[in-house]
């Protein structure tokens, strides 16, 4: 692990990392995860037939605000100004699953993928909420970065045997 762990002082002690003499770089990050769920669930959440209304609507904007969020949620995470958060959802209907795809974007001091990761983590979370009621047993998977862009490491992707799942 380069550089070893950056939350820690030399006294072992977690600390916020000091960013303020870093430069400003373009930073993007994408990360994804699945929930995979019953056929009829699935079915109710294309058909837009559940009762508590649009799913993956809901659930998008639910990912959005908690990229806004994620240092509200995550101890030792810098506030950003985000850019642009972008969420997809792509249905699998073979699997019976829904995949959220969430990139997130700043200009800023420090790497913006626990945003993108919570934004992920949140909007799946929501498609369990709205979706409770018909299959409790979901599950959320595979949650995990793909790729980052900027700041002192450059440029990082997700291994392709990592992807294939």
């Amino acid at each position: 692990m380069a550089g070893g762990l950056t939350h820690f002082n030399s006294a072992g002690d977690a600390h916020m990392v000091d960013v303020g003499k870093k430069a400003d770089t373009h930073r993007v990050a994408t990360a994804q995860g699945d929930i995979r769920m019953l056929p009829d669930t699935l079915r109710l959440i294309e058909e837009g037939n559940n009762k508590k209304g649009d799913v993956l609507g809901v659930a998008r904007i639910a990912a959005i605000m908690a990229a806004k969020k994620t240092s509200d949620l995550i101890p030792l995470c810098h506030p950003l100004p985000l850019t642009k958060v972008n969420v997809d959802f792509q249905i699998d209907r073979m699997k019976s699953t829904v995949r959220c795809i969430v990139t997130c974007e700043t200009y800023g001091k420090t790497g913006i993928e626990m945003e993108a990761l919570t934004a992920v983590n949140v909007g799946l979370l929501t498609i369990y909420d709205m979706c409770k009621a018909v299959d409790k047993g979901m599950v959320m998977t595979d949650i995990r970065l793909l790729e980052k862009i900027g700041g002192k490491s450059g440029h990082w992707e997700a291994p392709v045997d990592s992807l294939m799942i």
